[in-house]
């Protein structure tokens, strides 16, 4: 495994890691739970950024420690702004602006606690594995204010009107059995394996073509901006274009001749 030694930008919060296609991203403020301060995000927007330009990356995990995955936005960070400061410099939002922009798969390895921001942000990714000891929250009712990244509207877009309407008003956690039935979580696994199981699935989706993946990306999210009919066209359209690339051709000959496909992302 090897850093990635290519990026200008030297990291403290955050460790990456390239490994056969797979862009990893760690979380790594350990003794604030991972909490999600300006340097932080500027790192993770940087590194994600990164990934996205690198035609060797074809797939992102980003995880945290085994105790937290982030516990949410620093609030020491956040205590003494005023309004007009937090609105002037547009909090958070440059940052996860530039997260949410990223075209290829990413998913989020999330063990222990995912709270506030830290929620906000597995939220982000294009799926959630969990390990069985994950809690996730949108506790900010408790500070005196409500979610900001995305914890009333991705979450209620995952989850339902009732499970979002209960978790942002009263404060609770979901633990990940509950986050799994609920929608928001694809996958529960023992705490040990977590890493194991989202380096593999990453794996799966590195072996495809590059194209396909950022085209399925595109269609699912699309499916959450339209109207089902909209939806459809959208997602016939881009199977369509498919067929203009040469990994369509790969694909469909290597399934004829039964054999491995080789794709190029062309």
């Amino acid at each position: 495994m090897t850093t990635d030694e290519s990026n200008p930008m030297a990291y403290e919060t955050i460790i990456i890691d390239l490994e056969d296609h797979i862009a990893k991203i760690t979380l790594n403020r350990p003794d604030a739970l991972n909490a999600l301060n300006a340097q932080l995000l500027t790192e993770l927007a940087d590194a994600m950024s990164s990934a996205q330009s690198n035609d060797k990356v074809r797939c992102i995990v980003l995880t945290g420690s085994e105790k937290a995955f982030a516990a949410g936005a620093d609030i020491a960070m956040m205590k003494d702004k005023s309004y007009v400061e937090v609105f002037s410099e547009d909090l958070f939002g440059s940052e996860i602006t530039t997260v949410s922009s990223v075209r290829k798969p990413i998913i989020a390895a999330v063990s222990g606690y995912a709270l506030g921001g830290g929620c906000e942000l597995a939220m982000m990714c294009d799926f959630i594995i969990a390990a069985d000891s994950a809690k996730f929250g949108q506790p900010e009712i408790n500070l005196g204010v409500m979610a900001g990244i995305g914890g009333t509207q991705r979450l209620a877009r995952a989850v339902g009107k009732a499970k979002a309407m209960d978790m942002n008003l009263t404060g609770r956690f979901m633990d990940a059995k509950e986050a799994e039935m609920a929608g928001l979580v694809s996958r529960i696994v023992p705490t040990k394996k977590l890493l194991e199981e989202a380096m593999d699935a990453a794996a799966k989706i590195a072996e495809k073509s590059t194209i396909s993946t950022m085209a399925v990306k595109e269609a699912v999210n699309r499916s959450f901006e339209v109207s089902l009919r909209e939806g459809l066209l959208f997602e016939r359209r881009v199977f369509h274009s498919l067929f203009a690339t040469e990994d369509q051709e790969e694909g469909m000959a290597a399934f004829l001749e039964k054999r491995q496909a080789q794709f190029r992302d062309k």
